[in-house]
């Protein structure tokens, strides 16, 4: 289901023209471009910063809700009380996957001109053996999304 919601959202953005293009990165590059203050916005669901823990100073927003169904406006609301269309952002996911349509959304349709992409997501980042902090020590959470409500 989630799939099919992705491809949909990716479909209709593709049809859109290109505004900025979306770089994708490795965890190396997430870690220096994010300690020199990149913002740094975690789309998984609250139930997955809750098991594996989240970067140390990201922002948590989730982007797809745990039925795979998104509001892309409300969602940048959210995300413009932490950067603006003319800053850089970085958006990380589990795997790299979830991040596609919401990097194609800021930099395609809401106008964002440096939008990164984590390749391999949390993944790569644990597999690099990086850190984490318990998502409940991260005092800047902008939007979390309850189970079952639509993000």
């Amino acid at each position: 289901m989630i799939k099919q919601v992705m491809a949909a959202v990716l479909l209709g953005f593709a049809a859109l023209g290109v505004s900025a293009e979306v770089m994708n990165i490795d965890s190396a590059e997430l870690a220096r471009l994010s300690a020199s203050g990149v913002v740094v916005i975690d789309i998984r669901t609250e139930p997955e910063w809750k098991e594996s823990g989240v970067i140390a100073g990201s922002k948590l927003m989730t982007f797809f809700d745990e039925k795979g169904r998104a509001d892309p406006p409300v969602w940048l609301e959210k995300v413009k009380q932490v950067a603006k269309p003319d800053q850089p952002v970085i958006l990380i996911c589990r795997s790299g996957n979830r991040t596609r349509a919401a990097t194609q959304f800021l930099s395609q349709q809401a106008g964002y001109k440096t939008v990164y992409n984590v390749s391999g997501g949390m993944n790569a980042w644990f597999k690099d053996g990086r850190a984490v902090v318990p998502s409940n020590s991260v005092n800047n959470t902008v939007a979390g999304c309850a189970a079952g409500a639509r993000c």
